[in-house]
Order: C-alpha cells, then sequence, then structure tokens
C-alpha cells in the first residue's frame, strides 16, 4: 500500500479519463478561459453542472465577479486550442486562436466545439485549494462531430463514435 500524498493523488488521477473542455467567461470583469478535466454532471432537474477552479489561478478573480461561464467540451483535432488555454498565453491570444458565438449568458462559445453548457454560477463551495462551482445551465448547443477528445494518462486521446 502506498502512502497517499500529492504525487500518489495525481499519478492515479491521471488513470481516470475526463472529457477535455475550455471554460470561458465575459462580464464586468472582463474575458477569460481556461482549460479543465474536472467537469462533472450534477443533476438533470434543474440542468446543473460542476466546474473546479484553482484559486490561484489567474482566471478565477473574473470568473468569481462574472458570475457565469460557458463549458466548451472539446472535439478531436482541438488539442493546440487546449493547449493555449492550459498554459501561461494572453487571452487576446488564446480567444484569436479560435472562432466563437455569444451564449446566452455573455460569455463566448466554442464554434465546433463538440458540446457548450453556458451557464449562471448558482453556488460556490471551497475545498482545500480549488473553489467547486455549481452551473445552472442556461443553454446547450451540441454539435454532432464525430470525435471526441480526452485527457487520459497524461495525454490527449480520441473517441470515436460507432457507426450507426
Amino acid at each position: 500500500m502506498m502512502a497517499i500524498n500529492q504525487q500518489t493523488f495525481r499519478d492515479a488521477m491521471a488513470c481516470v479519463g475526463a472529457a477535455v473542455n475550455i471554460i470561458t467567461t465575459d462580464g464586468e470583469a472582463g474575458q477569460a478561459g481556461f482549460t479543465a478535466s474536472a467537469v462533472c454532471s450534477v443533476t438533470d432537474s434543474p440542468p446543473t453542472l460542476l466546474v473546479c477552479l484553482n484559486r490561484a489561478a489567474s482566471v478565477w478573480p473574473v470568473f468569481n465577479q462574472n458570475r457565469a461561464l460557458c463549458v466548451n467540451t472539446l472535439a478531436a483535432g482541438q488539442e493546440a486550442l487546449s493547449n493555449l488555454f492550459g498554459g501561461k498565453t494572453a487571452m487576446a491570444e488564446r480567444f484569436g486562436a479560435a472562432q466563437w458565438q455569444t451564449g446566452e449568458t455573455g460569455c463566448p462559445r466554442l464554434e465546433g466545439a463538440l458540446a457548450s453548457f453556458d451557464c449562471h454560477i448558482t453556488q460556490v463551495v471551497s475545498v482545500g485549494t480549488h473553489d467547486i462551482l455549481f452551473c445552472e445551465i442556461q443553454a446547450i448547443v451540441h454539435h454532432p462531430a464525430p470525435e471526441g477528445l480526452v485527457w487520459f494518462n497524461r495525454h490527449y486521446h480520441t473517441l470515436m463514435r460507432p457507426a450507426c
């Protein structure tokens, strides 16, 4: 049995595959976005999901003030965009690398995303270094992209939809 420490936890979590998402916001505090795999459905009544955001992240104050976000689930082929939003790239360069529409909440919605969930943040719970943002979905856009993108074992992988 291994001792549980940060590295042991991170290594074990690398075995848990997850969709790759770009989380965006826009509002009084400005426009911001980041890459996240820590996104999960909560309930379908009302439609709600959660997003985990490190309070030390440079984008945290913007999301905290705007209280709205869009979860853009990436399709295969959007790895470079994920890397831009996951690094220290300037916001203008991040958003300039793709085509965006304005969602119902005013947040940027990625054209060509597998799915986009436009949300209001209804509750925030702090746990350790992160805030868990509970997000009530206001609008959903779903594209029939044939391949999804997941993060598993510290690498991107493509998921194929079965032929119908």
